[in-house]
């Protein structure tokens, strides 16, 4: 499985000859994954292909071992310097002399946002990747050449005709399709709000709030007010390194390290905080039309009217009258997928098609809903 993840991953920018989902999944595995891949490769670059830490000390200590035992053990910063003027009190935001008892925040994220992101990304892909593999194709199998407006109409009757002999041989056994959607529409739902989650615990509580402080920070008296990126991704820090001196006592020296990184982890993450709020609100509205079209049938008609402008609008009341809500499914992606024209007589045909059939596929009164299935 992430062997076929990767060569999924490979194939995302690519854009697709059939559409078998909408606008927000794609936001999901194409934008945010992009997004996410991205910033990987950029803090990757910057990271194993320049100098991610520089810590300065005037003892004997060689800088490579000062800098190698600062980037394993992590820095950290004093809430209670955030406040103090700098160049006055203190000499960067969060750094001051230590005081036994004192508060230290450690920054153990920093060597690992690279890794981070790019198993969000994986994450953010997985619903798409279930959603093939449950799709299985079936609907690049159905568009048979009608997505070209240019064919010859001798060919263009032929596929309606077997389009249309396939929809009416399988009304009404099409709801598993439309419920597996569904179903990887809210883990599209459930990933944005854990991945949130799992941001936040990743940067030490930090980012729930983080995008509310950015914005309070630029409303607030210069004087007053501290940076929020400062304090999550500080550019300097501190690191204590312990050895023992040449009368065998145990020596502490205090270095200070420069974070580069963190200008641009600063960046990354309050895009993706505002990110994943706008994310997650379109994935849980998606999520109410979803509810909004299984309950209430008439909805079916408005969407596929939309979708269909072409068709003649009795046309798909009756053929919505017999269909059931995974039929709906169905006929709303061929709509998207089918040349305008095509679709308009596959929808007539289908429509003659099933009245021909008279009382075995006589419309419901009560839809499987417990509705009815009626839209007029």
């Amino acid at each position: 499985m992430v062997f076929d993840l990767f060569g999924s991953l490979r194939s995302i920018t690519k854009l697709d000859q059939v559409c078998i989902d909408n606008n927000a999944f794609r936001l999901h595995y194409k934008a945010t994954v992009i997004l996410l891949v991205a910033s990987s490769i950029l803090v990757t670059g910057r990271q194993y292909f320049g100098d991610p830490i520089d810590c300065i000390q005037r003892d004997d200590i060689p800088q490579n071992v000062m800098d190698t035992f600062c980037w394993i053990h992590s820095t950290f910063t004093l809430p209670n310097a955030l406040t103090k003027e700098v160049g006055v009190d203190v000499i960067a935001p969060g750094v001051d002399n230590y005081k036994p008892g004192e508060k230290k925040v450690y920054h153990k994220y920093y060597q690992w946002v690279c890794f981070v992101l790019f198993i969000q990304a994986m994450f953010f892909y997985v619903p798409r990747y279930l959603w093939k593999i449950w799709e299985g194709g079936r609907l690049r199998s159905l568009v048979l050449g009608l997505n070209n407006p240019v064919i010859g109409a001798e060919e263009r009757a032929d596929q309606i005709g077997l389009l249309t002999h396939y929809l009416k041989t399988n009304l009404r056994y099409h709801d598993s399709y439309f419920y597996y959607f569904v179903v990887c529409e809210i883990l599209n739902f459930l990933n944005v709000i854990f991945q949130m989650y799992l941001v936040d615990a990743f940067l030490g509580g930090a980012f729930s709030t983080y995008g509310f402080e950015v914005l309070r920070y630029s409303e607030m008296d210069p004087e007053e007010r501290v940076d929020p990126m400062v304090k999550i991704f500080p550019r300097v820090t501190k690191c204590t390194f312990h050895r023992y001196g040449s009368s065998g006592d145990v020596q502490k020296h205090d270095s200070l390290c420069i974070l580069p990184l963190n200008i641009i982890n600063e960046k990354i993450y309050i895009f993706l905080w505002f990110w994943f709020v706008i994310l997650a609100v379109i994935s849980g509205w998606v999520i109410i039309e979803r509810m909004v079209i299984i309950f209430f049938p008439h909805f079916r008609y408005l969407y596929l009217r939309s979708a269909a402008r072409l068709a003649d609008r009795n046309d798909i009341r009756e053929v919505l009258d017999h269909s059931r809500i995974g039929d709906w499914f169905i006929l709303h992606l061929l709509a998207k997928n089918l040349d305008s024209l095509h679709f308009r007589e596959l929808v007539k045909e289908l429509r003659n098609s099933l009245s021909e059939e008279g009382e075995k596929f006589r419309p419901r009164d009560i839809n499987e809903t417990g509705f009815s299935s009626k839209l007029s």
